[in-house]
């Protein structure tokens, strides 16, 4: 029980973790500090589509699951296991991470965006300047 506990726990960290690496800089439009950790994921993402490097998630789903007597994961890992061919057909892997990489890179744009001072605003102040009724 246990093993297979942490295999489907990595299992769902897995998609969070794909999730956040997709739309995460988003978040850092409501929440800027989170533009750190983004940066983090998506450097990851990067460096694991570009180097072929396997994910720890995946080694720890694949351990928990051999572990639980159950099937491992194949070759390709959890991207081939999990999404590619059901999310998406298998030959526009290559157009999806693309869509991904433009969805990361407006979001990233968004952030600056949103976080670059406004003209009626003092230089470092986040609120607009108090409104006097009288």
């Amino acid at each position: 029980m246990g093993y297979r506990l942490i295999g489907e726990a990595a299992m769902v960290v897995h998609f969070l973790f794909l999730v956040f690496m997709a739309v995460g800089g988003f978040l850092a439009w409501r929440w800027p500090r989170l533009i750190w950790a983004h940066l983090a994921v998506a450097a990851w993402g990067l460096t694991s589509v570009v180097t072929g490097v396997e994910c720890p998630l995946t080694v720890a789903e694949d351990w928990g699951r051999r572990n639980a007597g159950e099937r491992g994961l194949p070759p390709g890992g959890f991207i081939d296991h999990y999404i590619e061919g059901i999310v998406y057909p298998e030959e526009h892997t290559n157009l999806v991470r693309l869509g991904v990489v433009i969805l990361v890179l407006v979001s990233w744009l968004g952030h600056l965006w949103r976080r670059r001072p406004h003209p009626r605003r003092k230089a470092g102040t986040d609120r607009p300047p108090p409104v006097h009724q009288g």
